[in-house]
């Protein structure tokens, strides 16, 4: 099986930051995306097999709402709680997949929502 994501070891460190793909990374801190259809992006770091490996995650689909009203936000939650990789296990406790960083960043759930207290209905 081959081991994923890259050996943070191995990169460029400048200061607190890591060098990756051509820009200056904060490990497991999010930043605006460059894709564009992704709200953020995250160089994202676990430890596999006994060494530091990061993945960049791209999360938060452009275009839609996020965390604005608390019905919303225990849908999503409620939702996400039980969405399940490849191998059957659980995404929302792994920092390599866009889940656990929408959950964290996006639909925090120890925070009030944002946004509006109800969604607009559809005209």
């Amino acid at each position: 099986m081959t081991v994923k994501g890259i050996d943070i070891s191995k990169l460029k460190k400048v200061g607190s930051k890591y060098m990756y793909r051509g820009r200056l990374w904060s490990l497991n801190k999010p930043v605006k995306s460059s894709s564009k259809n992704k709200k953020m992006m995250v160089l994202a770091t676990k430890t596999v097999n006994g060494k530091k490996r990061g993945k960049v995650v791209h999360f938060g689909q452009k275009g839609y709402g996020h965390n604005y009203s608390e019905k919303a936000k225990e849908s999503y939650l409620a939702r996400s709680a039980n969405i399940r990789n490849k191998s059957g296990k659980l995404t929302k406790s792994d920092k390599w997949s866009a889940n656990y960083w929408a959950r964290k960043i996006l639909w925090p759930s120890k925070k009030p929502a944002t946004g509006p207290r109800t969604t607009r209905k559809a005209a």
